[in-house]
């Protein structure tokens, strides 16, 4: 079980009726919990709401709380102290005065400064340092008034061949206040992408997909991400920019394996960490697998850090794999379906 987890348990006592569990592990908390508890999981990453989901438990996936009202919340710290802040923000906007509302996290994941965070709310108060984790609690004595989601969007402006693109970047979000480096190099490739379905995969504020969508407004752009958080950002940069809607598909996927098939490209900036952990996993996966969702023909396009061994990878699937840049510590990589004749 995860630490965190175990944490929890050991302060059973302070839990009671319906709570709301955040960003839980997906370990075997919930059967952990004692009956008089009734959970509610909420989750932004789609892995983790089908795992909860498995378990037969109350999940909701989304960027909002799930419906209805709560006695407590226990806070697993999200990575991103912006993301806490709009957890935080909008449990207490739901809890009523005097409720509880628990914050466990692993030292090195920045718990005692996740704890300054609570201090708007109320007095912090730890309850238990054990196994490299501790469990904060603070009793909300103000309130919070919800504010709207595109308030918690910040914008920043990026020069394309085809005009500025505002991009709206929700917390937690990859890249959420400026241009990354790996996007950047890959952006002038983009114009030699084949028109048609094109799946953005790992989509994070919609930089790719709406400069494609921007690009041709013939193109269909599947925008997928396992965070629920990516692809709200995502539909706010296409109306930030007038691009229409009806060239954007939000989907949310475990894995490539979630994409659709037939499509005339798979264009992607690889995401590679799952929480506070580095995990290859699903960029690997695009790699080997991502043939099968192209058409004869169709182009994969992915920009990846110059030491992972993408090309090896993406060799072996399509035979062939070309690098079209090599710049600030990136590689631009291609490779194509073989056209029957």
């Amino acid at each position: 079980m995860d630490p965190r987890s175990e944490v929890v348990i050991r302060q059973h006592e302070y839990l009671s009726g319906r709570v709301l569990l955040v960003n839980a592990p997906t370990d075997e908390l919930l059967s952990n919990l004692g009956k008089d508890i009734s959970p509610c999981f909420w989750t932004w990453n789609y892995n983790e709401f089908q795992y909860f989901q498995s378990q037969q438990a109350n999940v909701h996936f989304g960027v909002e709380l799930p419906e209805g009202s709560f006695d407590q919340a226990i806070i697993f710290v999200p990575k991103s102290k912006e993301l806490l802040n709009y957890v935080l923000h909008n449990v207490v906007s739901r809890l009523g005065l005097g409720a509880s509302i628990f914050l466990v996290g692993e030292k090195k994941g920045g718990v005692e400064r996740a704890a300054k965070q609570l201090q708007p709310y109320g007095k912090a108060i730890k309850l238990d340092s054990a196994r490299h984790c501790q469990l904060w609690q603070v009793k909300v004595e103000s309130t919070a008034q919800e504010k709207a989601l595109a308030d918690w969007a910040q914008a920043y402006t990026v020069a394309t061949p085809k005009g500025d693109l505002t991009i709206c970047a929700l917390p937690g979000v990859f890249s959420q206040n400026r241009l990354d480096v790996g996007t950047a190099v890959f952006l002038p490739f983009l114009s030699q992408v084949t028109s048609g379905k094109i799946a953005d995969f790992g989509c994070g504020a919609g930089v790719i997909s709406a400069y494609l969508a921007k690009l041709n407004p013939k193109n269909r752009i599947f925008a997928l991400d396992v965070d629920a958080f990516a692809l709200a950002s995502t539909r706010m940069t296409f109306e930030k920019n007038g691009l229409s809607p009806e060239q954007l598909e939000i989907t949310a996927v475990t894995g490539i394996e979630d994409a659709p098939l037939f499509l005339h490209a798979i264009v992607s900036n690889p995401p590679f960490h799952q929480g506070i952990q580095t995990n290859y996993d699903a960029s690997e996966s695009l790699c080997k697998t991502s043939r099968r969702h192209l058409k004869s023909g169709g182009e994969l396009w992915i920009v990846a850090n110059r030491f992972l061994n993408y090309p090896l990878l993406i060799e072996q699937s399509f035979g062939k794999c070309t690098t079209k840049a090599d710049q600030q510590g990136f590689k631009v990589l291609f490779a194509s379906t073989e056209k029957k004749s």
